[in-house]
């Protein structure tokens, strides 16, 4: 009886406890508000609509700049694994 009793303390008081806590700590995910900005979050006269951003028939020096970008482009495809076997092999030989 005595342990009865015991037990039923014991759980009151851990179910005040959490009262307790759950008043105070919550779980779960939470996020600060949107910051609201003018229009849709840009400055206007700075910001290009996408729809005038890729018109590459209008690009000034567009060949120059074209030719450039695709050479770089495989460039670094070759240039990677090639740099990467001879990366290897060297380690492979000193060690």
């Amino acid at each position: 009886m005595a342990l009865n009793n015991g037990l039923r303390s014991a759980s009151k008081l851990i179910c005040a406890s959490d009262s307790i806590f759950s008043n105070s700590v919550r779980r779960g995910f939470h996020s600060t508000g949107v910051k609201r900005m003018g229009g849709h979050g840009h400055d206007e006269p700075f910001y290009m609509h996408a729809k005038h951003m890729y018109n590459l028939d209008r690009m000034k020096h567009q060949k120059v700049k074209m030719s450039l970008a695709v050479f770089t482009a495989f460039s670094i495809g070759v240039l990677v694994p090639v740099y990467a076997v001879i990366f290897q092999q060297k380690k492979t030989a000193s060690g």
